[in-house]
């Protein structure tokens, strides 16, 4: 793969705090991502809020402004994780959908591939900039405009099971499936409309541990330990 999308969990760059940031666990991070970017590999990111705010689990809030609140939190995992990368050593933008002042740059397709051209890691910060969608979502809509390779999935589990692990100790995982059938099996690695996305636009997804060891450079150098979900 030239170029992937990386899609990290907000909860899993908490660690075991659970909210905020684990700093070791995002320099391992950026330790992992700068060996792909000196392999030429191109990498766009995008983060999850959930490590700030769960729009969703709030019973007062209209969804529209609780939303927004998430939006805003992916924007704060952005430049943090971006401000980290650059302490390792490599270049970084962070992109939104909408004006944060100084603070980002206004995404465009062309924009992206500028930045790609010049080995630089591009942050999709802000989710579509829409209410009533998932940074799932906004993952896989990033993936397609910008024609990535794949997306690579980083979470708290291990891969796509046919149930919950947590609450069921036989839950059996898939080690390939494809994106028909998670959509069948509402399985929901991603969200339904991420889901309908992957299988219109044939976008790959490998999903994985965050806290395995060297978890991404496996996902992209064929040792892959989860699920790929094919096309």
């Amino acid at each position: 793969m030239k170029r992937v999308l990386l899609k990290l969990s907000g909860e899993a760059l908490a660690g075991e705090k659970k909210t905020g940031f684990d700093e070791s666990t995002v320099t391992e991070v950026a330790r992992q991502v700068k060996k792909m970017t000196d392999d030429q590999i191109q990498v766009g990111i995008v983060i999850g809020g959930g490590n700030f705010w769960r729009g969703r689990t709030s019973e007062t809030i209209d969804r529209t402004k609780a939303d927004q609140i998430g939006m805003l939190a992916t924007v704060m995992n952005c430049i943090y994780v971006s401000e980290i990368f650059r302490f390792v050593g490599m270049k970084t933008q962070v992109l939104t959908p909408f004006s944060c002042g100084s603070m980002t740059k206004l995404f465009s397709k062309d924009r992206a591939n500028k930045y790609f051209a010049d080995n630089t890691v591009v942050f999709f910060a802000g989710g579509t900039g829409h209410p009533y969608f998932s940074t799932d979502t906004a993952t896989v809509l990033r993936a397609v405009e910008i024609e990535a390779d794949g997306i690579l999935l980083a979470k708290a589990v291990d891969g796509i099971y046919d149930s919950d692990p947590k609450l069921n100790p036989d839950a059996k995982r898939f080690s390939s499936i494809s994106i028909g059938e998670v959509i069948e099996k509402k399985l929901l690695a991603v969200d339904m409309t991420a889901s309908i996305m992957c299988m219109e636009n044939k976008m790959p997804m490998y999903v994985f541990a965050l806290n395995e060891e060297d978890s991404i450079i496996k996902a992209i150098s064929g040792e892959f330990n989860g699920t790929i979900v094919t096309v």
